[in-house]
């Protein structure tokens, strides 16, 4: 079987490495706080390292879970490009962005290391029950090797297209969130203020056209209760909408609606601070609005 090290035991890093570790698969975890990975190995079958070249030295998959593309190329700096063995593949499944992977594709091609990248869609929920959505990016015959291991952790593996290809479709598909949480909180506050209760007006909006994940769950399950449970930061969604929008200039695409998703989730995340969740971004329209969806 695969000798796994996956790096970056952050809320949906730890989840998946429990279920690589539960499929029994040799685990080396390390993580720039060393108390997580250590208590993760305290936790589950898998051995801690103390640093990143050591988790990474003997993998035949090293798997990266981390904030950002420039998190990836600064691991790789501090060590983990020192550790990875020819032959192996490093299976980014950060959220990060097309270019930036494509730079990491080739330094490690010079070590002739593999690289995919594998961002993921299903939240903490998806990752604690194995059922995330897992696009990736990169050449076919390196996806079919780490699959097993994707397996692990993902229900639908969907292979992309070339190196950055996962990126790509993870950031527009999170632009697309964030449209529909900002829409459906516009929405939502407008009909507040016009006398028409959150519940009735889901009922309907979800039996219509208009629906999407933001009316059929999110809002049902986190705003009309008033929990905002806190398990994707808006501040990384934001990310994700700049990704997108970076993508369409550079594609030279007109795109004016994922440009306004990411300066509506940049101006969200000043108002709540780094640690608010995506949701929470109808905090801020209600705010403007002078009314709470209820």
């Amino acid at each position: 079987m695969q000798k796994v090290a996956f790096v970056g035991l952050g809320s949906i890093g730890r989840p998946m490495a429990r279920r690589i570790a539960a499929a029994g698969f040799p685990l080396t975890v390390w993580n720039r706080t060393r108390e997580r990975a250590t208590a993760f190995a305290g936790e589950h079958k898998a051995r801690a390292a103390t640093t990143a070249a050591e988790a990474a030295s003997g993998a035949d998959v090293v798997v990266t879970c981390l904030s950002t593309s420039l998190d990836v190329s600064d691991v790789l700096d501090a060590g983990l490009l020192d550790g990875i063995g020819a032959g192996s593949i490093l299976l980014d499944c950060t959220s990060g962005d097309p270019a930036t992977s494509r730079q990491i594709a080739e330094r490690l091609a010079a070590k002739q290391v593999g690289f995919v990248d594998a961002p993921v869609s299903g939240g903490v929920r998806g990752a604690e029950e194995g059922t995330l959505t897992v696009m990736c990016g990169g050449d076919a015959k390196d996806l079919d090797r780490v699959r097993p291991v994707i397996e692990a952790f993902g229900k639908k593996i969907v292979h992309c297209g070339p190196v950055g290809a996962g990126d790509a479709v993870k950031a527009m598909n999170q632009a697309l969130l964030a449209l529909t949480i900002w829409g459906t909180g516009e929405a939502l506050v407008a009909l507040a203020k016009s006398g028409v209760s959150a519940q009735v007006a889901l009922e309907v909006i979800n039996a219509s056209s208009g629906r999407s994940n933001a009316s059929m769950n999110l809002f049902p399950e986190r705003v009309l209760t008033r929990a905002f449970p806190r398990t994707f930061r808006l501040a990384l969604l934001d990310k994700d909408a700049r990704i997108a929008a970076q993508i369409a200039r550079d594609e030279r695409v007109p795109a004016p609606l994922t440009q306004l998703a990411a300066d509506l989730c940049t101006l969200a995340r000043q108002e709540l601070g780094e640690d608010a969740d995506h949701v929470e971004a109808v905090k801020v329209i209600e705010k403007w609005a002078g009314a709470e969806i209820r």
